[in-house]
């Protein structure tokens, strides 16, 4: 078995990484690669083009859902913009190069979100997380997920002043 790494990321939060053997295209580093010199689970994913991948797979199960797609293929007319728009905010979480100015909360606002259509958001995060991902940044990303959720949910709620990005 693989020595356990600890892995400081930009958030301030610590998590292990095992070396796994690659299960897909944003799994960790292969066994004969070293996570020693990765400082952020932006480069423990693979940077910009495997998070990008991840997140075009994710958002295509976004669209197809009968709960949740109507509300974003609604609102979204371009799709690769607001897929690098989306790379740019996730890219910032997790202690990349980012050009993401901001906006996400103001964005929500006006679509009318409900409970369930965050409940269903998350489920299908943690499904694609955890069927893509390295166990350790899967985790990682479905809590800093639930974390920004539990913002958005008391800034649509009526409770302003909430920092969104970080």
């Amino acid at each position: 078995m693989a020595p356990l790494i600890w892995v400081k990321v930009e958030v301030g939060l610590l998590f292990t990484l095992g070396a796994m053997a690659n299960s897909g295209p944003m799994s960790a580093p292969q066994e004969n690669e070293s996570l020693e010199n990765k400082a952020t689970v932006f480069e423990v994913l693979g940077g910009r083009a495997a998070l990008l991948e991840f997140l075009r797979h994710f958002y295509a199960d976004v669209r197809q859902d009968s709960m949740i797609g109507p509300i974003f293929n609604r609102q979204i007319h371009d799709w690769p913009a607001h897929l690098e728009k989306i790379a740019d905010f996730w890219a910032l979480q997790t202690g990349g190069p980012s050009g993401y100015r901001g906006g996400f909360g103001a964005a929500h606002l006006r679509l009318d979100l409900e409970e369930a259509h965050f409940r269903r958001w998350l489920m299908l995060w943690e499904l694609n997380c955890k069927s893509r991902l390295d166990p350790a940044a899967a985790a990682w990303l479905i809590a800093r997920a639930h974390e920004l959720a539990g913002n958005l949910r008391r800034l649509v709620g009526g409770n302003p002043g909430i920092q969104i990005g970080r």
